[in-house]
């Protein structure tokens, strides 16, 4: 007969099997805790430690120049005289320019990819949106200034005579047809911040649940309708969160903007005329920085551009956290 044991002794057996296989499993998940708290800790280090070197590296000419440094347009090396208005107009115009065309681009494209596109289609599509991402920002400055900027060069007459025949508006339309300046960064910008944009939308636009779009479709709702009313009120929180990633990519933006932006100290009304932004200035005169107060002067703008992303990062948030509490209100 077989050794029979009493329920007791069972259950105890068992208790201390799976207090065993805890005490086994404590130290892995132990160490688990600690390393990933290790890596969250050390991102955090990382940007305390930049802050900390752009604003030791570039008090001495905020020191010098005060609250002037914001608000004055001379950036003159020569005499040592500094300011950073132009260059921040310069980074929050084409910025701004980029995501009013990008935001309705990568709209319309998530909502074919998801809503119209035949499915034989939609691979081929979201594959070539992903490789515009892959792209280096370099070729994106190149293929600007050899490609795009003569085509806009030639296009801009027609701008100047139409669009910029327009009262009001029309000022920020007229200049000479050169092809590069604060127009044609932000179109160029919008094209490489697209991708980010879309991806994130076409794929919160894909996991909408299916049942919500096809009453809307049941009760007689166009695709429009069931894109504003359905799916938007649906995602709004990941879609604000790729549209501020996307910002802050053209915050950011280089080497594409200096190919592009004109590169000039100064301001004008028009967005067909050069102009320069944060990130340009600082990859153009880095390597010339001979003085000081020049090169402190370079790492205060990299500063400032440090610091407006931050607050849109934080702006980003701080919406998305009422997002989520207005939905969970309704819910």
């Amino acid at each position: 007969m077989h050794d029979m044991k009493a329920p007791g002794t069972a259950i105890a057996e068992l208790n201390g099997n799976a207090s065993t296989g805890t005490r086994a499993r404590f130290p892995v998940d132990f160490l688990f805790r600690k390393l990933t708290g290790a890596v969250a800790l050390l991102v955090a280090l990382t940007l305390l430690a930049i802050m900390f070197a752009l604003v030791d590296e570039g008090s001495h000419a905020l020191h010098v120049f005060g609250w002037h440094f914001l608000v004055t347009t001379t950036w003159n090396p020569v005499t040592g005289q500094f300011g950073a208005l132009v260059f921040i107009v310069g980074t929050l115009i084409s910025s701004a320019i980029a995501m009013l065309i990008a935001i309705p681009v990568s709209f319309g494209i998530a909502l074919f990819i998801s809503e119209l596109a035949p499915r034989w289609l939609r691979g081929p599509v979201s594959t070539a949106i992903e490789l515009l991402a892959a792209v280096p920002s370099i070729i994106y400055g190149m293929w600007g200034l050899l490609v795009f900027a003569p085509w806009f060069g030639n296009i801009e007459p027609w701008i100047n005579d139409h669009i910029g025949a327009i009262p009001g508006i029309g000022l920020l339309f007229q200049g000479p047809p050169m092809g590069i300046g604060m127009l044609t960064a932000g179109i160029v910008l919008a094209i490489m911040v697209i991708p980010f944009i879309a991806s994130i939308m076409r794929d919160v636009f894909m996991i909408t649940p299916a049942p919500l779009k096809e009453s809307a479709y049941a009760l007689g709702a166009t695709t429009w309708e069931v894109a504003r009313h359905v799916i938007l009120p649906y995602t709004r929180t990941a879609v604000t969160g790729g549209i501020f990633l996307g910002l802050g990519r053209a915050l950011g933006e280089t080497m594409a903007v200096t190919f592009i932006i004109g590169n000039a100290n100064n301001l004008s009304a028009s967005l067909l005329m050069p102009g320069s932004s944060i990130a340009s200035v600082i990859a153009n005169e880095f390597t010339e920085a001979t003085t000081h107060l020049y090169k402190s002067s370079l790492l205060a703008l990299g500063l400032i551009l440090f610091l407006i992303t931050f607050v849109v990062l934080v702006f980003a948030k701080l919406l998305l956290l009422r997002l989520e509490r207005d939905a969970g209100g309704k819910a």
